[in-house]
């Protein structure tokens, strides 16, 4: 009885993935024109910038927290009505449920024009329309992620089984009863998710809209950087990044409890 050899050792590619990565990297260098002296002078400076936000001044921590709730209040209403936008035009953007291709078509051109619309740009848009405030905040958001929302549920929407659209329309089913007995059922654990994600990402976004007038405490952030009270901004960035943490964690559980 013979005995079989052993395979061969594998190579080890590590050599040959560093070599890769380092010429990358002298790829990236040389294409950005790149010195190392800036590089190492820009992070003394950093480093310098900082140390000005060591000592956060937490002595008005009442009305951070009012100007939190503020921003959690628009990322709220912002996701909300994207959400209603999302589920009015989803539908016609799925090509198992649209009524014709034009519609279709139009559909999804109007969730792409939503998606391709900065939240900063549509702020600015919306201030300038309507003064500074949360509202402008709210309508930025929702037109804007209303975009991707509407273009998940499509694609949700889309991978129903189509035997489930068959079987509604063989016992007379209409366009909004295969809607609410076949699309949505099928896919609201993983909308769930979608709208959870969004909701995340509008509260981030919420406080970026404060710099351009959008209220809520982006806009008292911008006015503490303004006046270089860094000790105050270093409280408000404390604040939204205790909140984004306690909402992504919120976020999880919820995932995993309807899993």
């Amino acid at each position: 009885m013979s005995i079989k050899t052993l395979p061969s050792r594998p190579h080890n590619l590590f050599p040959l993935w560093l070599s890769l990565a380092l010429a990358l990297l002298w790829l990236i260098i040389w294409d950005l024109d790149v010195a190392f002296q800036d590089l190492v002078y820009g992070i003394a400076d950093m480093g310098e910038y900082l140390s000005r936000y060591g000592a956060p001044n937490l002595s008005n921590m009442s009305s951070y927290l009012h100007l939190m709730i503020q921003t959690l209040v628009t990322a709220f209403w912002g996701t909300t009505l994207a959400f209603i936008m999302a589920a009015t035009i989803a539908p016609y953007a799925a090509r198992q449920l649209t009524p014709n291709p034009f519609i279709y078509r139009i559909a999804r051109e109007l969730l792409n024009f939503m998606r391709a619309m900065p939240d900063l740009l549509l702020a600015l848009i919306f201030v300038s329309s309507m003064g500074l405030g949360p509202l402008p905040g709210v309508l930025a958001l929702a037109v804007h992620t209303a975009g991707f929302l509407g273009k998940f549920f499509a694609e949700n929407m889309e991978r129903v089984p189509a035997g489930k659209y068959e079987a509604l329309s063989a016992v007379g089913a209409g366009f909004t009863q295969k809607i609410v007995f076949a699309a949505w059922p099928s896919m609201l654990r993983e909308s769930v998710g979608n709208v959870l994600y969004i909701f995340d990402r509008n509260v981030r976004m919420a406080a970026v809209l404060g710099l351009v007038g959008a209220g809520g405490i982006g806009l008292e952030l911008h006015d503490a950087l303004r006046l270089f009270k860094y000790n105050q901004a270093s409280a408000l960035i404390i604040i939204i990044l205790l909140t984004i943490i306690v909402i992504d964690n919120l976020s999880s559980w919820i995932r995993k409890v309807l899993n």
